[in-house]
């Protein structure tokens, strides 16, 4: 893919990036550049461009304000102590953007040249790494998107589209260290069905979480966890988080796919916890098995997984018919997250070939 590039001519100074990389917070600052992709279904997609960060233009007919036709994806970059900066299984990252295109009718970007386009924009922005040679587990947070940016009023895939790449670097997660977060049961809303769109990473899917997310703050929670919307038994996942569930016996249960996102850490950890020496089944997970496990003391922790906090462990569940107590323990758990930032910002030798060397 031919990529121009066009320098900002008015980039963050020295002084002030120094400022925001001390404390970046989540999403709130952005890097000096973007990447910008056209398609259309007689060129494909066409200049590939990297340009000064700054504001687009919608007409306000374009498809993506009307029929929410979009995706995106989340990824990190991480500077490791030799100075080298490196991204965490991004081909995977391109894979599901591939099957997110697939379901919302949108052209599939090959994952060769979304990682070209990823690579492209960190080198040019890689001042905006956070170093991390103080212990730190600071990022540079990508976000790749793909939307409808054609001009018309119809119910029909768009004829031109846009993909884009902005950057933002990421603090840790968990200000004060790791703590056990404290999730609502939604009985009354679902996240996907059978056939919907759960499997893909799509916007509309994060709106739908939006208003049980706020009966979860009511509640006093941290998180919202949803229930299969055919039977309203089955563990789905977070708002925006996979989940785990560990038992005495030493193995590992993760609700199966399908109407949930296929989360990138989700899978590591799958390969990670194999090589720890445990078994993990991928399956319907009742909740009634979870508020069992925990009175009978069999469910001995449970946590979730996500690209922005990585693993963290899961404490109370409450529920409409009272709580669920936390579990006993967050060892595995802790020893799971450790193990994958270790990988992740180069503390650790990486054997399973996840890193991919952007420069």
């Amino acid at each position: 893919m031919q990529i121009t590039t066009s320098p900002s001519a008015n980039p963050v100074d020295d002084a002030r990036l120094t400022e925001i990389l001390a404390n970046p917070g989540f999403g709130t600052h952005f890097s000096d550049h973007m990447l910008t992709v056209e398609w259309t279904p007689d060129r494909g997609w066409h200049e590939a461009r990297i340009t000064p960060y700054g504001p687009i233009t919608l007409d306000p007919a374009a498809a993506v304000l009307h029929y929410a036709q979009e995706i995106f994806e989340g990824m990190k970059a991480y500077h490791h102590d030799d100075g080298s900066i490196w991204t965490f299984r991004p081909e995977a990252n391109a894979e599901r953007m591939r099957r997110s295109s697939q379901r919302l009718a949108l052209p599939v970007l090959e994952p060769a040249d979304f990682v070209e386009c990823v690579d492209a924009l960190v080198t040019t922005d890689r001042r905006w790494v956070p170093d991390n040679r103080d212990g730190g587990e600071k990022s540079l947070y990508v976000r790749p998107f793909m939307f409808a940016s054609e001009s018309f009023l119809g119910v029909r895939p768009a004829e031109h589209v846009t993909f884009m790449v902005i950057l933002s670097p990421a603090g840790a997660y968990f200000k004060g260290g790791v703590k056990p977060i404290t999730l609502w049961l939604s009985e009354d809303y679902t996240r996907a069905g059978r056939g919907g769109m759960g499997a893909a990473k799509t916007g509309g899917n994060y709106a739908s979480s939006l208003l049980p997310q706020q009966e979860a703050y009511a509640q006093g929670c941290d998180q919202v966890v949803f229930l299969d919307a055919t039977e309203g038994r089955y563990v789905e996942e977070l708002g925006g988080m996979n989940t785990y569930f560990v038992f005495d016996d030493g193995t590992i249960v993760t609700p199966e796919t399908g109407t949930i996102l296929e989360g990138i850490t989700r899978a590591s950890i799958i390969e990670l916890a194999g090589k720890m020496g445990y078994q993990v089944t991928e399956r319907k997970f009742d909740i009634d098995e979870w508020r069992e496990g925990i009175a009978s003391g069999r469910l001995t922790e449970v946590f979730a997984c996500g690209t922005a906090a990585v693993v963290t462990p899961i404490g109370t569940l409450k529920t409409k018919d009272g709580d669920v107590p936390a579990p006993a323990s967050t060892d595995l758990t802790m020893r799971i997250r450790q193990a994958l930032v270790d990988v992740q910002l180069g503390r650790a030798e990486d054997t399973f070939g996840w890193m991919h060397r952007v420069c």
